[in-house]
């Protein structure tokens, strides 16, 4: 079934002792969520989106829509914040998915974009970990990155050279700098 929908591929070999045998390999679509060179993949992401954490929430949806409110707040009693900073498997889950999520795609974005040349502070509202800026200010190291997430978050975050972390709620207000990075994620919108 998988080999039909390309994710895995198949071929036969005759054996030495002439019997015909299937073997099966992982077709180009699975690098994605095999580890990269940089140690990132996308079955984190997968995998976070396919927890149980995560499903509860869909079943809120409705209401929320119908009753106003947050899915996520719905299903847990917290806001996802709350959940991710308390709920140390779920956290280290969420915190490894969106690290291999923004390695792959500013890796690979940062092959061509040229926007961040002429930047000379940069500020990432919920950079998590400070990866993103770690990728960015080790191509342009010119630029001063200033990574802004809640306290408790910044306050284990990696300490990469270049990057100042900041504490802070985004709801309330943001770090000046000359640019803003804020990425989205589709089904944190709900979240």
């Amino acid at each position: 079934l998988l080999a039909s929908f390309s994710v895995l591929t198949c071929t036969s070999r005759t054996r030495a002792d002439g019997r015909v045998e299937m073997v099966y390999g992982l077709a180009s679509v699975c690098k994605l969520l095999v580890k990269n060179q940089e140690g990132a993949s996308l079955a984190t992401m997968t995998l976070l989106t396919q927890d149980r954490v995560i499903l509860e929430m869909w079943h809120h949806l409705k209401d929320a829509i119908l009753g106003g409110g947050v899915p996520f707040t719905k299903a847990h009693g917290k806001s996802s914040y709350e959940y991710v900073s308390t709920e140390l498997k779920f956290g280290n889950l969420f915190n490894k998915a969106m690290w291999d999520h923004s390695t792959i795609v500013l890796t690979r974005m940062l092959e061509t974009y040229k926007g961040f040349e002429g930047i000379k502070d940069l500020v990432d509202v919920g950079g998590g970990t400070g990866a993103s800026l770690n990728l960015i200010i080790s191509k342009y190291p010119h630029i001063k990155g200033i990574n802004f997430d809640l306290p408790e978050v910044v306050a284990t975050a990696h300490n990469y050279p270049g990057v100042e972390y900041v504490g802070g709620d985004m709801f309330e207000s943001v770090p000046s700098a000359e640019a803003i990075l804020l990425k989205v994620r589709f089904f944190f919108f709900f979240f």
